[in-house]
């Protein structure tokens, strides 16, 4: 055992880990949404959510300063601003929440979200300010109730005009602050466990090696094969995540 961690399931969450690293490496998203439906079947709701803080703030640091170089700042400013405001409410509703809700929550989320995008069904007008900011306000909701501040976010930015890196830069650099903020708000509510952010930490390597290699398979002439990749492996782990296999 592993810090109270059946060897197996360290393993499996060693392998999520990774995989989740490596696809928003090159695809710029779908780390919590390929990671949680897999740890959300050995861990407890905030268990899941906290290993995931603790190696998303770790291993993705290499890739920080390049996303920082292509970032919109201001959309990324209004999109923190909502989900400031929205993550504890959304993280209130969680406390309450049998575990197994949880499970289930961010499977069908991811399904749902994963439909979105290959029917094409997301908003295609202007980012204007207060649509970005409800974006971020969706997105703080969902990171406290469901672990997934990822869905809104995506969808905003996936029928967006402006360039890949620019896009995969903001996408990736919201999500790494969602983290930044959303692990003091968990010791504030009494959830953030001393166990599971050591899983956390043993999880950093393969974190680490996931991203490495993702980045290093970037070629924003290849974002259209990057997505494809990316939707096929999220519906895969949100399928595991449901009650289908007995």
């Amino acid at each position: 055992m592993l810090a109270g961690l059946e060897t197996a399931d360290f393993i499996m969450l060693s392998f999520a880990a990774f995989l989740a690293s490596t696809v928003r490496g090159f695809s710029g998203f779908g780390s919590a949404l390929i990671y949680l439906p897999l740890a959300g079947q050995v861990l407890t709701p905030f268990q899941a959510i906290t290993t995931i803080i603790i190696f998303d703030l770790v291993g993705p640091l290499p890739l920080v300063r390049r996303a920082m170089r292509n970032c919109e700042g201001r959309d990324l400013m209004r999109l923190v601003t909502g989900l400031i405001v929205a993550l504890p409410v959304g993280l209130y509703i969680l406390t309450i929440a049998p575990p197994e809700v949880f499970r289930y929550a961010v499977s069908i989320i991811a399904l749902v979200m994963l439909g979105f995008l290959i029917s094409g069904l997301r908003y295609r007008g202007p980012l204007t300010p207060p649509l970005i900011y409800g974006t971020g306000t969706a997105s703080g909701f969902l990171q406290g109730v469901a672990g997934l501040p990822g869905p809104p976010v995506i969808l905003l930015y996936m029928a967006s005009t402006r360039p890949a890196e620019v896009i995969r830069a903001n996408t990736f650099l919201f999500l790494f602050i969602t983290d930044v903020v959303l692990l003091p708000m968990l010791w504030l509510y009494g959830e953030l466990q001393l166990t599971a952010v050591l899983w956390g930490v043993m999880l950093i390597i393969p974190t680490f090696a996931g991203s490495m290699i993702g980045n290093w398979l970037f070629r924003p002439r290849f974002e259209r094969a990057y997505r494809t990749a990316a939707y096929l492996i999220i519906a895969a782990t949100a399928l595991s995540g449901l009650p289908l296999w007995g």
